[in-house]
């Protein structure tokens, strides 16, 4: 029975370099949401102080213009950050900074009004941070800070054991609960979703068979290259001899275990140059950086590992090498290359053959 792409991606669900290259970028994309909150935030905390000093409940104080700066400051720091681990950290003394400067706007007002400010603060800064791209560490260190700072039991208006703040209590905990749960829900969504875009980006660009690059990948990164301003550029054409007659003569499994064996060798030979399956038994390099002669040379060494590989079923491989000119398009190249591959396959084979202009 064939495992589905899902079986696959909950079977392997998050390892841990993966965990890292999701937080990383589910930071990266919502950065400018981060920033959105941490603003949106400040400026309402902000709003609510300047109304309750216009109505002469409390003060605008020196103490408001600290905390003022100091989220502002934060938030500047916010811009320039570009670390999922910094984030977390810098999110957690916002949230400590802000509850606190709550909690001083809130002192300010009639005591009768402390505790639905207290618990309506706390809902709202729990709500910003579960939609934050934050660890779990600095989640629940969020939370327990968020409700340190903002506590209703604290200046001891209502008691846990009396009905007001039996309810009171009774909500903080509905409240923490379903935050906590939505926070851990997300966060397993955008990641299986995150693992499965990665999966299928790999079965898009990797021959499933060979596991190296696929076509669409090697013309993706060599025209890229092509762009650019790499000396000595080579294309070579790769095709394994007689691969029809080891089909035919041991069956379609052996030849599977021939193109696996021949790939892993052109990988182990051109590892640092971009390589791929097009198709069928053909391969194809892309090489730089070296003259013609060593070019050769590397070519020659593919040509030699795969003659001597000793294995069950031996085979060799023909190669056509062409250097690619400035004005030569991919396409172009690939045209030459395979031109050489004909002429090395008619010349004898195991063997491999320059382009050259007739």
């Amino acid at each position: 029975m064939y495992k589905t792409i899902e079986q696959q991606v909950r079977a392997n669900i998050a390892p841990p370099e993966l965990r890292r290259e999701f937080r990383q970028h589910d930071f990266e994309s919502l950065h400018s949401f981060c920033l959105l909150i941490f603003c949106v935030s400040l400026g309402i905390w902000l709003l609510f102080d300047l109304i309750v000093g216009y109505l002469d409940v409390q003060a605008f104080t020196y103490r408001s213009m600290v905390f003022i700066a100091v989220m502002v400051i934060l938030t500047i720091m916010l811009g320039f950050t570009r670390k999922a681990t910094h984030f977390d950290v810098l999110n957690l003394v916002f949230v400590a900074v802000i509850t606190l400067a709550m909690r001083l706007v809130i002192e300010g007002l009639p005591a009768e009004l402390h505790t639905a400010w207290l618990v309506l603060g706390a809902s709202s800064s729990l709500f910003s941070v579960s939609v934050l791209p934050v660890r779990r560490w600095s989640f629940f260190a969020a939370m327990l800070v968020i409700w340190f700072n903002l506590n209703p039991y604290r200046e001891g208006l209502i008691h846990p054991l009396e009905l007001r703040g039996g309810l009171v209590l009774c909500y903080a905990l509905f409240l923490s609960g379903l935050i906590t749960y939505t926070y851990l829900k997300l966060r397993s969504v955008k990641l299986y979703n995150f693992y499965m875009s990665k999966v299928l980006l790999e079965q898009a660009y990797v021959d499933a068979l060979t596991e190296i690059p696929n076509r669409r990948s090697f013309m993706t990164k060599t025209q890229t290259r092509l762009e650019g301003e790499e000396p000595h550029r080579y294309l070579a054409m790769i095709d394994i001899d007689n691969f029809k007659k080891v089909n035919d003569q041991f069956g379609h499994d052996i030849g599977d275990v021939v193109l696996k064996r021949t790939a892993a060798n052109i990988k182990a030979t051109m590892n640092e140059f971009e390589y791929a399956r097009l198709g069928g038994e053909e391969f194809a390099v892309y090489l730089w950086g070296l003259n013609q002669a060593d070019t050769e040379r590397r070519v020659e060494a593919l040509c030699q590992r795969v003659r001597d590989d000793a294995a069950e079923y031996p085979v060799t491989i023909s190669i056509g090498l062409t250097l690619v000119g400035r004005d030569d398009s991919l396409s172009n190249a690939l045209i030459k290359a395979d031109e050489a591959l004909y002429l090395a396959k008619h010349e004898g084979k195991d063997r491999y053959v320059v382009w050259r202009k007739a």
